[in-house]
């Protein structure tokens, strides 16, 4: 089957005006193996990885565009999104081979099964400053995030024009699609940061065992049921009502990482943790139940007037009765970076990724009551940070991710 001349840079190819009419024959010929028992859907009204089942393994990255020519951007946008058809039925790249030149795939995954992989698109506020004629249908729900109370944000994990989450079961496999996409996009696009996280720290379905986070509770047992149609469109999809028209059917994806300080969190008690949590540790019930999906009782009283769960319990504090109904879908892995060379102390902690319908109503309402009162903020700190516009799926072969913002700024 044919394929590009490895003989042209990636740079002509990605920006040649035949990659973007032929879309699967050319740059993206058959190769690579695929488990059709692991695969997870690219295509459709909304984009995968939000209310898909979470896998095991996380790599969030992002990237700032370099190039300021519209065209490179649509061009970009047209290659990832063939790529990522690819790369989720388990496929590699592939090209006509010359040993004198790279191989069109990096190789790591081939013979590796699909194992669950999904591909999220976000854009960043800052891919609307003018550059590519986006400035004026900039969503509204695309907000800048304040600073919160206590954030030490490191710039160089924070903000950018692209985000891709790539989740799958074998890290491998998030790995290369993001290093090919990462190739695919040079001379265009530059990574900006990235996160890896692993074994997920929160459900998206009460059929599923919650899992525990680095502090060794039971977390986001709260979450909203992903299953649920009604509750994904009162709580996440961007509807006709919420404007503008290109990003109905999508979300707005949040990024916050966040550090834990492991070591000063294990001096504590194991009463003291769970008054912090709010939450049993054995069982992951609330203070003031026995099982775990027992309802928060935030008026539960104990026999000497105390609150069962405390007034600055995480649980408490990020509930939606005292958020006045605010609620996200919560989508967390751990992270393990190491040693902190200036303290000593292990960088581990919370890779946050958050989905919902408008950040300000949502999120930051969320964000400004922990911020002040939760008890758990002595012991995290945000470090890194993002907020994205995930635009709807695509439909079919001859979509591309953002191509209803493209049409949208059509001149």
């Amino acid at each position: 089957m044919s394929g590009y001349s490895s003989r042209f840079t990636r740079r002509q190819a990605l920006l040649g005006s035949s990659l973007a009419a032929v879309t699967g024959a050319a740059v993206f010929a058959s190769g690579g193996r695929a488990a059709a028992s692991s695969r997870q859907p690219f295509d459709g009204q909304h984009q995968s990885g939000v209310d898909t089942p979470v896998p095991q393994y996380l790599l969030f990255a992002v990237f700032d565009v370099t190039s300021s020519q519209r065209g490179d951007l649509r061009a970009l946008l047209q290659t990832w999104t063939d790529a990522s058809r690819r790369f989720v039925e388990g496929n590699s790249l592939s090209g006509y081979e010359d040993t004198n030149y790279p191989p069109a795939d990096t190789g790591e995954a081939t013979d590796l099964p699909a194992s669950n992989l999904t591909l999220t698109f976000g854009f960043g506020p800052s891919l609307f400053d003018g550059r590519f004629g986006f400035r004026s249908h900039r969503p509204n729900g695309l907000v800048d995030l304040p600073v919160f109370p206590g954030d030490n944000l490191d710039l160089r994990r924070t903000g950018g024009d692209l985000c891709v989450q790539a989740c799958a079961d074998d890290p491998v496999v998030a790995f290369h699609a993001v290093r090919n996409l990462a190739r695919l996009g040079e001379g265009v696009v530059a990574l900006r940061w990235t996160q890896s996280g692993s074994g997920q720290t929160s459900t998206t379905s009460q059929h599923v065992e919650t899992p525990r986070n680095l502090l060794g509770f039971k977390d986001g047992t709260n979450n909203i049921d992903a299953s649920s149609k009604r509750t994904m469109n009162d709580v996440v999809w961007v509807s006709s009502s919420d404007g503008p028209s290109w990003m109905v059917g999508g979300t707005y994806l949040v990024a916050r990482r966040i550090r834990t300080h492991l070591e000063l969190w294990s001096t504590l008690s194991l009463g003291t943790q769970e008054s912090v949590i709010g939450r049993h540790r054995s069982s992951g019930a609330p203070l003031s139940g026995r099982q775990e999906h027992d309802p928060l009782r935030l008026d539960a009283y104990d026999p000497h007037g105390n609150l069962l769960i405390p007034a600055g319990a995480h649980v408490r504090v990020a509930a939606p009765a005292t958020n006045g109904g605010a609620q996200i879908l919560r989508r967390g892995f751990n992270y393990m970076d190491g040693v902190d060379p200036t303290t000593g102390e292990l960088d581990a902690g919370l890779m946050f990724i958050c989905f919902q319908r408008d950040v300000a109503r949502q999120f930051v309402t969320i964000q400004n009551s922990l911020a002040g009162s939760d008890s758990l903020s002595n012991y995290t700190q945000h470090t890194g940070s993002g907020v994205f516009a995930c635009p709807p799926g695509t439909s079919g072969r001859g979509a591309y991710l953002g191509s209803s913002l493209f049409d949208a700024t059509a001149p």
